[in-house]
């Protein structure tokens, strides 16, 4: 039975909590941050007034660690702690003072953050006020996961903070309810583990483009409103994640369901026959199968979109253009092409006349209330179907295509992640130094090798991957242009520039140009446990006819050398281990 305690804990308590990683967020049942700039201001607006705020309320962790889980003010304490951070301004545009707080300071100056004040700061009366500022703290002790999530759904039915997809996504642990929240991760971009720090949750929340917060996640490059199918701040209500639950309802479930509220409700509650159905027929479809599934039918859009110069779904489809969203018609499209291609066995043989075909395709299918029951949806896929199953054509591989390579969504999301974990991901430009005429790969084949020693020896549970066509320089950017008169795809911070133009320096195919790095590894002195597990996963992915490489490196169960010599990753850096310390501590890892 979970106990209850109320205490008062200065804002300065909180932040050393903060900072030494007791503060948890569950990504289970917690959404992203969401507060809009004006939002934190006024917070700290009640702060400097002395005013009183809400309780937060969090759940204690059992371990030989004091941690706690956030179960409710996870927005109210982002937005406290990031101000000391200097992360935003109050509403006079005054910023922290780091100098008044030598904690903070001292985390700033190791670069984990940056001082945006630049003199521009409170005094010490309003910094000491925040510091010392009471907040009130209820803590969950000895508390179930069920009792958690029945506190949880509590607190924000009756307050009805949270959106309709949030609502049905925090309450429900089922496999479909997970299946839609790791896809959904993943066509975000902000996968990751299911624990995170407070201090980690801006590298998987929504910036959006008029409202910028800093987070990592730009909205406008996220498929859902790069294609036009949300709005931006659709993102902040999951409504993302609305979409792929209809959707993928859809498939497993051997019929349409209708678009419509009530019919996702059902979906979801666990005492509804709707619930028991879908959950059986994932069980009986397989979660990784219609995972995978549903990534190649997102990566085939993206390739009819971008057939013949880049064209936004929304402007392909609606004749005459609109700005609005259009998650049901999104649905149609995405149902017709997967039943015209996978569940047919059929791959799109002519991107051209399919995108061709699909132009102004919204005079041809309903949409609003008239397509929206399970009758009128089928009809409208069918509609679409008519239009394009004469582009498809029968491949007997085309379930290997589907589940051997990374998909379109999984490099991207492989891209975005390096920009938060730096010791398990390594991104290439390529083989060959950025020079007009170069040939030679053998430098940057070594530095491989050390890669994935080094990114092996993260312990037992980690994994990694090298990404071979990927720039993160604007100099290399650059000069992959000037040499190679390559065009590159921009993903976050990182810019797509591809191998394909270096199997075509070197006079290679894509299978030849694979083969080199292959027989690299192979020939290598990489410890054989390692060698084996990393020559089975080896991808290429056309990428756009870009073409990008990845090598993934498995998790392993003891120290991988190269010949004689041992590596570990510091950030994003391969390190030689040299002294004895150093190797027993590496050792240590895989104890």
């Amino acid at each position: 039975m979970a106990e209850l305690h109320s205490q008062a804990v200065p804002v300065q308590t909180l932040y050393t909590w903060f900072r030494d990683n007791k503060l948890i967020v569950n990504r289970r049942y917690q959404r992203k941050l969401v507060w809009t700039l004006e939002e934190k201001q006024k917070l700290l607006d009640s702060i400097l007034s002395k005013y009183p705020i809400p309780a937060i309320l969090l759940s204690e962790i059992e371990g030989p660690k004091e941690n706690f889980e956030i179960i409710d003010g996870l927005q109210r304490m982002h937005a406290i702690l990031s101000f000391i951070e200097t992360s935003y301004p109050i509403l006079d545009g005054r910023y922290f003072d780091l100098n008044y707080f030598p904690t903070a300071k001292e985390i700033s100056e190791r670069g984990v953050f940056s001082d945006h004040s630049a003199g521009n700061i409170i005094d010490s009366a309003a910094c000491s006020t925040i510091l010392n500022y009471q907040i009130s703290l209820s803590i969950l002790r000895k508390a179930s996961n069920k009792e958690v999530n029945e506190v949880f759904d509590r607190i924000n039915t009756y307050g009805h903070r949270l959106s309709d997809q949030e609502r049905r996504q925090a309450g429900v642990q089922g496999k479909f309810a997970e299946l839609v929240r790791s896809l959904a991760c993943s066509v975000r971009g902000d996968a990751s583990s299911d624990r995170l720090f407070l201090y980690e949750m801006p590298s998987i929340s929504i910036d959006l483009p008029k409202t910028k917060h800093g987070y990592e996640v730009r909205a406008d490059e996220v498929f859902w409103v790069a294609q036009g199918v949300l709005r931006s701040t659709d993102l902040r209500d999951s409504e993302d994640e609305q979409c792929i639950a209809d959707t993928v309802a859809c498939i497993i479930g051997q019929d349409l369901i209708d678009r419509s509220k009530a019919a996702l409700d059902a979906v979801y509650d666990t005492l509804n026959t709707e619930y028991t159905r879908i959950e059986t027929a994932l069980d009986l479809y397989g979660a990784e199968k219609v995972s995978e599934e549903f990534k190649f039918v997102l990566g085939e859009v993206e390739k009819i979109c971008a057939e013949g110069g880049v064209t936004k779904l929304r402007d392909l489809l609606f004749e005459p253009k609109t700005t609005n969203a259009f998650p049901s018609v999104f649905t149609v499209i995405f149902l017709a092409i997967f039943e015209c291609g996978v569940s047919q066995g059929k791959r799109i043989s002519d991107y051209s006349g399919l995108k061709t075909s699909l132009k102004g395709i919204n005079k041809r299918i309903p949409v609003g209330q008239k397509g929206s029951n399970k009758a009128e949806r089928r009809t409208n896929i069918d509609v679409v179907k008519g239009v394009i199953s004469k582009f498809f054509v029968d491949d007997p591989d085309l379930e290997k295509l589907i589940f051997s390579n990374h998909k379109i969504v999984d490099i991207d999301g492989d891209i975005r992640r390096s920009e938060i974990e730096l010791a398990h991901y390594e991104l290439k430009q390529g083989l060959l130094p950025l020079e007009a005429g170069a040939k030679d790969p053998a430098a940057m084949l070594d530095k491989v090798l050390r890669t994935i020693c080094a990114i092996a020896n993260n312990g037992p549970k980690s994994a990694g991957k090298i990404l071979i066509g990927v720039a993160d320089k604007e100099a290399d950017i650059k000069r992959a242009s000037d040499i190679d008169g390559v065009v590159g795809k921009v993903i976050g911070k990182r810019t797509v520039v591809g191998v394909c133009r270096e199997a075509k320096r070197l006079g290679k195919s894509m299978e030849g140009y694979v083969q080199i790095v292959v027989n690299h590894i192979k020939n290598s002195s990489i410890s054989d446990h390692t060698k084996g597990a990393v020559l089975a996963h080896i991808d290429f992915n056309s990428y756009f006819d870009l073409g990008v490489l990845v090598i993934s490196i498995p998790p392993q169960r003891e120290l991988t050398y190269l010949g004689d010599e041992l590596y570990r990753r510091d950030g994003s850096n391969n390190t030689l281990v040299s002294t004895p310390k150093d190797v027993v501590a590496l050792n240590s890892r895989f104890q």
